[in-house]
């Protein structure tokens, strides 16, 4: 059993010594008991035994951070990037990439069983990712005049000769910045351009953004890579001031010429998002191509795609392969975004109809359909619970096959409602979260059986997991 201390100057949260942690658990936490208690923890995994200083305590659960390992897991392997703990990111690097596939799964096991609680099929293995590190095509990362300091600098009061920083939000700090030297995540040149950004931003002493103060001159840098090879950049600015704007532009084009995109943004409203914000292009084309079986699908700085290109080839090809398509079906494509799915599934339906809540997405979707000779699909821009009516399924017809792929929080009730109406005869459901995709089971469980469940890694090194599901009229 393990020890327990109160600490006084921690308002005597307890202290739990030499506790082994025993799985992970929700949002990716390492999960220990002590006693009837369950309590979570970050940066460790199963077979560490540590000890835990609590700092929330709930009804049900504790949560705590690691004071010290008594032991290391035998599972433990060194993580890779010297940002590890510090950024947010890649939690997970500590387990074995098939250690990590194997909590995916459970993950989705334990939340379909535990939140669904409806009759479910053999899960089928979770489809691993064929690249473990640089697999993501888009990173954003942000300026800041407040750079994250070591708590080493902070202990020995360091002098702090520069504190600007060009990298990744501290979890739960949102002013702070960790400056990033190298990301895993993205293929090069990802990190030449981000260094060489910030070099010259010091050398040439432009100010970086206070996010607390509003004032400042460079506020974000998005990079996204494409399978085509293609390279899209885009700076944004807090304010206009052309000669330093044009110079450092200019100075990004001439170091890098594979860049076939240079857009820029001036945004000097509150938040960092560009999707309300007009795009100026400095040089090349506007947009770059993803590609999937011969289509091309065309991407701009607003438009939505799938982070991991490899993956979502297989996602989709696995959706389609739930559909079951002849090309006698009429499919919905619920959520379609840039129309991803509904154009690469056309070819084998009779048509695809896709709605989303985002305009820019649906005319996204239209030119990708139009750049690639489809011509049985059709887009409709709007709230889906408004959207997806009576009417509208008059004037479309009746769907055979519903694809839905909704954001994290899943579907609404309304939109359950209307598809338990509709009553098509197979649903497949793409989800980012199989906490609210088991949610969404449950609602429609009196209607639809369960038939086929994927799991899928698109992110290796963090907790998220996308789950494919098949549903058949009972």
């Amino acid at each position: 059993m393990p020890k327990i201390k109160t600490v006084a100057r921690k308002k005597k949260k307890p202290l739990y010594e030499g506790v082994t942690i025993e799985s992970i658990g929700a949002e990716g936490k390492a999960l220990a008991r002590v006693g009837d208690m369950v309590v979570f923890t970050k940066y460790a995994i199963p077979g560490d035994v540590v000890d835990l200083q609590v700092t929330k305590k709930r009804k049900k659960y504790q949560e705590a951070f690691v004071t010290n390992f008594h032991e290391y897991s035998t599972d433990r392997v060194e993580p890779f990037c010297e940002h590890f703990g510090v950024c947010g990111g890649c939690k997970w690097q500590l387990l074995p990439y098939k250690k990590q596939l194997h909590y995916k799964q459970d993950q989705v096991v334990n939340q379909l069983k535990r939140i669904g609680k409806i009759e479910l099929p053999d899960i089928l293995p979770i489809v691993a990712s064929e690249n473990e590190i640089f697999y993501r095509n888009k990173l954003e990362f942000t300026f800041s005049n407040k750079r994250w300091l070591t708590f080493e600098e902070v202990e020995n009061n360091t002098e702090i000769d520069n504190s600007n920083a060009l990298g990744f939000h501290i979890p739960g700090l949102y002013d702070k910045i960790v400056p990033i030297n190298k990301c895993w995540l993205q293929p090069e040149p990802s990190n030449e351009i981000r260094n060489f950004i910030y070099t010259y931003a010091l050398e040439n002493q432009l100010e970086f953004f206070d996010i607390r103060e509003q004032v400042g001159f460079l506020r974000n840098l998005i990079i996204r890579t494409s399978s085509t090879k293609q390279i899209m950049v885009i700076l944004s600015f807090y304010k206009e001031n052309k000669t330093d704007r044009v110079r450092l532009l200019e100075a990004v084009k001439n170091k890098f010429p594979q860049i076939t995109s240079l857009l820029y943004v001036i945004n000097s409203k509150g938040n960092d998002t560009i999707i309300d914000q007009d795009i100026q292009l400095f040089s090349g084309e506007e947009y770059i191509f993803e590609e999937m079986e011969g289509l091309q699908f065309k991407i701009g700085a607003k438009s939505f795609y799938q982070t991991n290109s490899e993956q979502a080839y297989n996602l989709y090809k696995i959706a389609r392969s739930f559909a079951g398509l002849t090309g006698d079906e009429i499919v919905y494509d619920l959520y379609t975004g840039t129309g991803t799915i509904a154009n690469f599934i056309a070819q084998d339906a009779k048509k695809v109809i896709g709605i989303e809540y985002v305009p820019e997405a649906i005319e996204d979707a239209k030119e990708n359909s139009k750049i690639n000779n489809i011509s049985n699909t059709a887009f409709y821009a709007g709230d889906m619970k408004q959207v997806l009516n009576n009417n509208f399924v008059r004037e479309n017809g009746s769907p055979d096959i519903i694809i839905t792929d909704p954001p994290r929080a899943g579907m609404h009730t309304d939109v359950i409602d209307t598809i338990l109406t509709i009553s098509p005869q197979k649903i497949v459901y793409v989800s980012c979260n199989p906490a609210t995709q088991a949610r969404d089971l449950a609602l429609m469980d009196r209607a639809y059986k369960v038939t086929k469940i994927q799991p899928v890694d698109m992110f290796p090194h963090t907790h998220h997991v996308e789950n494919v599901v098949l549903l058949t009229k009972k």
